[in-house]
């Protein structure tokens, strides 16, 4: 056979593969719809139907994960997989999912990675908003960054937690690529100022020192922020990511600028609605602890007893008094375990005060 024919046939091969794609795709949003019928019709008057639920799409995602046998590698098969999944679920009930804005950010990325693009993404312009808006049932969740792999734990989401009765419902990681970026008119010899957020300029402090160590650094309150600045300025460029340069038409003077290779950003999800065991889940605490030699230790004895893996623990002020703080803890495990129920509870005798924010299934994507 000859190479045009092998062609031929592989097409026709890939034609028929597509067609039952499609109608296994088809099959599988009529199944969802008939889930949002059965839900809605077994509810009481008043009640609201959850047609969301983390732990059953994290089931699924690692699920197909482990079926996986390539060539497509498992981080690529889930996303299509949870596009299918977002998708099917807006023919329930579309999303309505807030973010630290604006359009273009690392959050909104963040936001789409973990629910897809079905979702109605509203962009907010604090991660105080994103809370209140959660709260007020404005949207269904919320996603917030809470810590960064280079410089370490987001203070105003940690904060957040202490004003707000929210629900942790999940988590999402995401590689965090920085790039230098210039508009149509700007002039690239003559760059005077570039503009990022904070931790972004900091994540990019080594390469900036090497590059432009003269050039004013300015923070803003977002990476597409500083995007939307650069594009009417002809002698500025921005430190953002691809979501941000496409969003804003922005050319890549340099890329992946970032000190470290491994830059990735942790965001949480926020809800209202608490989430069952799946056996691979992490919880969330803030504790805390009476002002008095040895406090700290007493809060990690339990975990040490019960052979608790603690993944992060981080210090913030408390708002009850002058030098007193409180303590940010996740550890491996769902509070509905019975080790984790004992540690709750001698940490609970201790503590001055304990707020479990949540359990949730650990990042799948």
């Amino acid at each position: 056979m000859s190479d045009a024919d092998q062609l031929k046939a592989l097409r026709v091969r890939i034609d028929s593969l597509d067609e039952k794609i499609l109608g296994l795709i088809s099959e599988r949003a009529r199944c969802a719809q008939e889930v949002a019928r059965v839900k809605t019709a077994s509810l009481a008057e008043g009640e609201s139907a959850v047609f969301y639920r983390p732990e059953r799409e994290a089931w699924v995602l690692k699920h197909i994960m482990e079926l996986n046998r390539g060539p497509l590698d498992n981080e690529e098969i889930a996303r299509l997989f949870r596009e299918i999944m977002s998708s099917c679920l807006a023919l329930e009930q579309p999303l309505q999912v807030a973010y630290l804005g604006p359009e273009g950010t690392f959050t909104q990325a963040a936001a789409l990675k973990h629910f897809g693009n079905a979702v109605v993404s509203k962009p907010m312009a604090a991660i105080d908003e994103v809370f209140r808006e959660v709260a007020a049932g404005a949207v269904n969740f919320g996603v917030v960054p809470v810590e960064n792999s280079t410089e370490g734990a987001v203070n105003h989401t940690l904060d957040s937690f202490l004003e707000h009765d929210m629900v942790i419902c999940g988590e999402v990681e995401l590689r965090i690529h920085h790039h230098l970026l210039v508009g149509e008119t700007t002039q690239t010899e003559r760059i005077t100022r570039i503009y990022s957020h904070a931790q972004s300029l900091a994540q990019c402090r080594k390469w900036l020192d090497a590059h432009y160590p003269n050039v004013e650094r300015i923070a803003v309150s977002s990476n597409a922020d500083a995007a939307k600045r650069v594009k009417s300025e002809w002698n500025s460029a921005a430190i953002a990511g691809d979501m941000a340069a496409q969003l804003y038409g922005l050319t890549r003077l340099a890329e992946k600028i970032e000190d470290r290779p491994d830059n990735s950003t942790r965001f949480l999800i926020i809800g209202s609605q608490e989430v069952p065991p799946t056996g691979d889940d992490k919880t969330s605490i803030i504790v805390s602890m009476s002002n008095k030699p040895g406090a700290l230790h007493e809060l990690l004895v339990p975990f040490h007893a019960n052979g608790i893996d603690l993944t992060r623990i981080e210090t913030r002020p408390s708002r009850s008094g002058k030098w007193t703080y409180v303590f940010f803890i996740d550890f491996q495990g769902h509070h509905q375990d019975p080790l984790i129920k004992d540690v709750l509870e001698r940490i609970g005798q201790e503590a001055v005060a304990l707020k479990v924010l949540g359990s949730y299934p650990k990042a799948v994507l």
